[in-house]
């Protein structure tokens, strides 16, 4: 993907579909990126609620879980996304960086078997991870993002950070400690950073098993190992997400598991190699 014209466009030369929010305007000095979750139900109800005057509220992209990317302010204008919020010495990150929200229901409360969105929104096991957020105490579910989802976003990230010299990605979390938490534990942040902010020609990251590991149905060894266990020394992973010690991984390589099986494995088992 590139920008041109602070626009978005597909690497066919389209452009990704604009609808233009009210809410924003100014001028921005683009220095971070900000992570952030919609925590609602779709990314079209997401997109309809941000380009509402009553909102008060935008981001520069919304992501949904498909892949689909809709723009809604030029990255020469601010977007409201980050509200009252600070980082590395400036105040207001409105105004100095780019948001970009990703379709993700957020923080769940268990509810009987499975777990429950602030909108109602109930979703299984396969979908959620139990973890506790960096800046609490409490574990909590969280809503699961979709491979497709993160492969997007690292490519429109990697655009911007190539457009306008971004120097960081962050998590709204960071910037305004205390009253956010997106995008959440489930966010894979450090493989995700690690990819934008590299070579904008640099394919995924790729992991390896340092000796044979099970890959588990969640994070911790309470959890049951898939059928198929354990991988073999050396098989290649691609990471799709994060929970304390324990990684959601894609397996790569033909072996005991099918190549696209996803699982969790502990990372003291697990090398970066690519």
């Amino acid at each position: 993907m590139t920008v041109a014209g602070h626009r978005l466009v597909h690497d066919d030369g389209s452009p990704c579909p604009f609808v233009q929010s009210p809410n924003g305007g100014g001028a921005v000095q683009p220095r971070y990126l900000v992570m952030h979750f919609t925590a609602g139900r779709s990314s079209k109800e997401s997109v309809e609620w941000l380009t509402n005057p009553a909102a008060r509220a935008s981001a520069h992209l919304v992501l949904g879980r498909d892949g689909d990317i809709t723009q809604l302010v030029p990255f020469d204008q601010a977007a409201w996304h980050a509200g009252p919020s600070s980082w590395e010495g400036l105040e207001g990150m409105n105004r100095y960086s780019l948001g970009i929200e990703l379709d993700n229901a957020g923080k769940l409360t268990r509810a009987g078997d499975c777990w429950r969105a602030w909108f109602g929104g109930e979703y299984g096991e396969r979908d959620v991870i139990e973890a506790t957020h960096k800046f609490e105490t409490v574990p909590a579910g969280w809503h699961l993002y979709t491979a497709v989802q993160i492969e997007r976003a690292v490519s429109a990230a990697s655009a911007l950070v190539q457009a306008y010299g971004i120097c960081d990605v962050v998590g709204h979390d960071d910037i305004a400690r205390g009253r956010k938490v997106d995008p959440g534990p489930a966010f894979p942040m450090a493989s995700f950073r690690a990819r934008v902010m590299g070579r904008a020609d640099d394919g995924p990251v790729v992991f390896a098993t340092t000796a044979p590991v099970n890959i588990r149905q969640g994070p911790g060894c309470q959890y049951a190992p898939l059928p198929g266990s354990p991988l073999l020394a050396g098989s290649r992973l691609r990471v799709q997400s994060e929970s304390g010690d324990w990684w959601l991984v894609i397996v790569l390589d033909p072996g005991p598991l099918p190549v696209d099986t996803e699982g969790w494995v502990n990372r003291r088992f697990v090398i970066r190699t690519g």
